[in-house]
């Protein structure tokens, strides 16, 4: 049997997935079912447990290795920079797949999804673990498209390093600039990987320079690219002083020499690149007092005697500190230099015992773990990633979710490896773990072993910490950053086939939402219909399409609509009583109130009470004061957005003894919409940042264009024999720009947006505004 099951593995490497799984007759599962473990079926991932053979490593090899072992790291970079494409190349090398994926041929690992296989883009980050020189990696593959930017966050929040993947050709573009903040913000040691530079107008110098000023980051640099453009052959290990170069008979790539440099064959080369050497030791002894110490005392006179190992430990640690970033380079698509990084990742980025997480002694020991992303699966059900960060998980395990304040039970535990899952006994810290049961686990939610443990960990953390934890409430201070879900800039109607579909699409939205927070689904309370709110234009059309695929439900959106804001320009003063009586008791709240702008942006609406108020609120009336307030504002007087950069005053407020919460609301929320009414009012449009790399020849097209979409030029760069415009475009003026760029520069242009902020309409495309909503014609 072992035998037969053998062959079928290796005789079906590229059959579809789901071609697999539906000729998977009765006697195969009852062979399965005997040898108790999962068979990846499709395209073959790893072999079975037991069977290592054929040169495909199992996941089962490394589950529980020592945590000073285990690298979490991410590939982020700009749409279309080659991350999926290095990542197919990693699990190659690392023996784990046993073919090369392809973006275009639509059969790499990690974009499984069939709109990511037919669009040839990354819409959702997937997970992947595997082993390399006795390290595990699990590794995470983000997206670069703007529209999908949460799932670079939730994942960057639970990453401890990342490979920052840079178009050698392109250098520091506009989304690089995003997952680099995002870094950043996380404070997340990165490497730099600069693809492609067997490209066509690669330049190692410019994507170098573009890092340093416009990242404002510290190159390191550890290789120099052998040739540029065609020529590209190898890469110059400047550590060492090697030369690496691969077999160019060979398909994959996994052939390639190490050769130290010689003065009898390489007198050039070696010369640069001692050079290079003595430059990245003075550079790192600027950043680090031990290594400066180490290199004036015993290696002053000569820098080639230093040892390549006391070098490496010295970038290790600038790199953890984040003063600085290694630098490599390579072509993942023509198989060269992707072996190099893996070693880089394994010397150079922290393990979890490296990162300092101030929670961890709280727990003493005790499961910790954060839940940043969920799957629905149409077999096991939820499926909900987790970083553990101390503590242990096996199936069976009873986990208490802080936030929810509720325990669920894991019913199995699985490995992830993109859209094929190992089942595991047990996971320990350090770990990225996929488990299957938790019915009610969201992203960001933190998991601790019990409410007991829960508490316990709440309480240490208010001795320890002092003052800087405490909080309201016990909980909360054990509660794990989450993620910081935007706003959506877009919204649509969405409507099912037939009235009878109506709880099928609810489901269908619900579970979607669940897996991505940033889609959010409310009911228009005039019209009674769905609204969709999403974060662009691709956004939305994918999740039509997913609802389409994945639950067999012919939706109909209606046209896209701006989330449009609004705000006022003037101060205003209003006063609203309320008088109800209802059975035998009577309610009366008389309020005065006054509504202003403010300076500083602010979503929320900033809330202050008279000395005379605040005196003797209580503070179940204060909520209900702040919840009128923020309803009121929910809405606004001119198109029904949310109103925001106001502040509201309460100057007075008389309660009838026995006035209920909700009348209090209602009378603030009433004369908060007076207020509203009587202020000058200003609609608030999104501004996005435009970045659009167009030839020359095209470039008086693009601009005329532009300007006609009431767009504002801020500089025009070169770059190569390009052209790059930034500005900024409303985002009303913005939608279907793709196709008419294609069709203006006959398809060679490419552009990038992302949100900027919001900003005042002039009054003449106000009024426009205005009239087209409400149903009028304007004549100008």
């Amino acid at each position: 049997m072992l035998s037969n099951l053998r062959k079928f593995v290796v005789s079906h490497k590229k059959t579809p997935i789901l071609h697999v799984n539906n000729m998977c007759c009765s006697k195969m599962r009852a062979s399965l079912q005997r040898l108790k473990s999962h068979v990846p079926l499709g395209r073959n991932y790893s072999s079975l447990p037991g069977l290592i053979g054929n040169d495909i490593k199992s996941l089962h090899s490394v589950i529980n290795p020592p945590i000073a072992k285990i690298r979490n790291i991410g590939i982020m970079a700009h749409i279309d920079a080659g991350k999926t494409t290095t990542t197919e190349r990693i699990l190659y090398y690392s023996g784990y797949t046993r073919s090369l994926g392809d973006v275009d041929d639509g059969d790499t690992v990690t974009d499984f999804m069939a709109q990511e296989r037919e669009r040839g883009i990354t819409i959702q980050s997937a997970a992947v673990t595997f082993d390399w020189k006795g390290y595990r990696v699990n590794l995470i593959d983000t997206p670069g498209h703007v529209d999908f930017t949460l799932e670079v966050e939730r994942c960057l929040r639970v990453l401890d390093g990342a490979v920052a993947v840079f178009d050698a050709s392109a250098g520091v573009e506009a989304q690089t600039l995003t997952v680099w903040r995002q870094a950043d913000k996380h404070k997340i040691p990165r490497i730099c990987f600069l693809n492609k530079m067997d490209k066509t107008g690669a330049s190692f110098k410019y994507a170098v320079e573009s890092i340093r000023e416009k990242l404002k980051a510290k190159p390191l640099l550890l290789q120099l690219p052998l040739g540029e453009g065609k020529a590209f052959k190898g890469v110059v290990d400047v550590v060492n002083k090697e030369k690496l170069l691969w077999n160019p008979n060979s398909d994959d790539g996994k052939d390639f020499v190490r050769n130290p440099l010689l003065e009898m064959s390489d007198p050039e080369l070696l010369k640069e690149t001692t050079e290079a050497r003595n430059a990245l030791i003075e550079q790192v002894a600027d950043l680090d007092d031990e290594f400066a110490d180490l290199v004036l005392g015993e290696f002053s006179e000569n820098f080639d005697l230093l040892p390549a190992e006391k070098l490496q430990t010295a970038i290790r640690r600038v790199t953890l500190a984040q003063t600085a970033v290694p630098v490599l380079c390579g072509s993942a698509l023509k198989n060269k230099g992707v072996q190099p990084l893996l070693d880089a990742v394994t010397v150079y980025l922290p393990s979890p015992e490296e990162r300092n997480y101030e929670f961890l002694p709280w727990y003493k020991g005790d499961l910790c773990a954060l839940a940043f992303k969920v799957l629905h699966d149409k077999q096991r059900g939820p499926l909900v990633f987790m970083r553990i960060y101390s503590g242990m998980i096996k199936p069976q395990l009873a986990i208490y979710n802080i936030n929810g304040n509720c325990t669920e039970r894991i019913s199995r535990l699985l490995l992830p490896f993109a859209d094929q899952h190992i089942e595991i006994p047990s996971l320990t810290a350090g770990n990225i773990a996929l488990t299957v049961g938790l019915k009610h686990t969201a992203t960001g939610d933190t998991i601790a072993s019990s409410k007991s443990s829960a508490l316990a960990a709440a309480r240490r953390a208010e001795t320890e910490g002092g003052k800087k934890h405490r909080r309201n409430n016990e909980a909360e201070r054990l509660l794990l950053a989450g993620v910081e879900i935007p706003e959506p800039v877009f919204f649509c109607t969405i409507e099912p086939p037939s009235v009878a579909k109506q709880s099928d699409l609810d489901y269908a939205l619900k579970c979607l939402q669940r897996e991505d927070p940033s889609l959010k689904v409310k009911l228009d309370a005039d019209s009674g219909q769905t609204v969709l709110c999403g974060m662009g234009e691709l956004h939305i059309e994918i999740i039509h399409d997913r609802i389409k695929r994945e639950y067999g439900l012919e939706t109909y959106l209606g046209p896209l609509q701006v989330a449009y804001r609004e705000t006022i320009l003037n101060a205003v003063c209003a006063t609203d009583t309320l008088d109800r009586t209802l059975g035998d008791k009577r309610h009366l709240v008389t309020v005065e109130l006054e509504v202003k702008p403010v300076e500083t942006a602010s979503v929320m609406p900033v809330i202050e009470y008279a000395g005379s108020v605040s005196e003797d609120l209580p503070t179940a009336s204060q909520e209900a004061i702040e919840n009128g307030i923020h309803s009121a504002c929910l809405q606004g007087p001119l198109l029904g957005s949310p109103v925001q950069d106001v502040a509201v005053a309460v100057h007075s407020l008389i309660i009838h003894p026995g006035t209920s919460t909700t009348m209090i609301s209602a009378c603030v929320s009433r004369c908060i919409q007076k207020a509203l009414k009587a202020a000058d009012k200003q609609v608030l449009e999104p501004l996005m940042k435009l970045e659009v790399t167009v030839t020359r020849d095209y470039l008086s097209l693009v601009l005329a264009d532009l300007a006609q979409r009431r767009g504002t030029i801020q500089e025009i760069q070169t770059r190569q024999e390009n052209k790059i415009i930034t500005g900024f475009v409303p985002l009303a003026e913005i939608m279907g720009y793709s196709t008419v760029l294609r069709t203006l520069t006959s398809g060679s242009a490419t552009f990038a947006l992302e949100l900027s902020n919001y900003e005042a309409m002039n009054p003449q495309d106000q009024t426009v505004l205005l009239g087209r909503r409400s149903g009028l014609t304007q004549v100008l």
